[in-house]
């Protein structure tokens, strides 16, 4: 959008989230736009989640829309490796000319998938990509021997000028690190991966209720959006109970719970 000030003209840009499924999100944010963890699958196309409580086909539920309307973005950002942020699908529909951003450590693999145009974001400094910065966070996928098989993640913060402060947790419990990072960016927006996925043994590896409840808390300013629900078979918590816990705790006001396709 274009607006006139004073004689002179200068963009205006207004940050634009819509939940495409799971993780998978399309950002418009300082007039561009980004692919995050994109999982293209067709519904039941891959197999269960192993070690966990039900053998349910995954992705659980289908894309809410043609894929092609998602392929063309400024950007595509990764925030790991795991087959539900970056699947198959989404490496033959995507064009590998496109700019892939990425944590360290996972470059090789996407070059090796042949694209050629990667950006590694790591801890020592923040990245610049067409007027927007974006720096890595960290998390925990989990703890204790689970949290090492699940490897390294990675959240990123976005800033741009006339955008509000956007903080991208990742595939986190809640954490030190997720502390950490809302204390040195105090984000405006944080969207949390809140579906409580957990396998047979061990504790959950991505926010659950309680953790949601605690990042409001810790953040009373932040509005929340919370994603990465009902789409993967060992993501046990749904959009109705995390909407009723936070009912009870008077914090459903501060929590957004897309539909997939959704805009927030």
């Amino acid at each position: 959008m274009i607006v006139a000030e004073d004689s002179k003209k200068k963009e205006v840009f207004l940050m634009k989230i819509q939940l495409i499924r799971n993780a998978a999100l399309w950002l418009e944010y300082g007039g561009v736009t980004f692919l995050i963890d994109p999982m293209l699958s067709e519904k039941e196309a891959n197999p269960p989640i192993v070690n966990t409580e039900n053998q349910r086909r995954n992705p659980l539920v289908a894309l809410p829309g043609p894929a092609e309307q998602w392929l063309a973005p400024d950007a595509v950002l990764v925030t790991h490796l795991h087959q539900d942020h970056w699947d198959q699908a989404a490496v033959s529909l995507l064009s590998h000319e496109l700019p892939v951003l990425c944590q360290d450590g996972d470059g090789e693999t996407i070059a090796a998938q042949a694209f050629k145009h990667i950006s590694v974001v790591d801890d020592s400094e923040e990245l610049q990509f067409q007027g927007v910065t974006l720096k890595r966070t960290g998390g925990q996928h989990g703890t204790g021997e689970i949290g090492k098989l699940m490897g390294k993640v990675s959240g990123f913060v976005f800033r741009a000028e006339g955008e509000p402060t956007l903080y991208l947790a990742g595939d986190t419990i809640w954490c030190e690190e997720v502390k950490q990072a809302l204390d040195e960016h105090t984000p405006e927006v944080v969207v949390v991966n809140a579906g409580g996925a957990q396998f047979l043994t061990g504790g959950h590896i991505t926010m659950n209720e309680q953790d949601v409840v605690e990042l409001c808390r810790y953040l009373p300013s932040a509005s929340v959006i919370a994603v990465h629900m009902e789409a993967i078979n060992h993501c046990l918590v749904t959009r109705a109970q995390l909407k009723g816990r936070l009912e009870q705790e008077g914090l459903l006001e501060r929590v957004t719970l897309p539909l997939d396709g959704e805009w927030c």
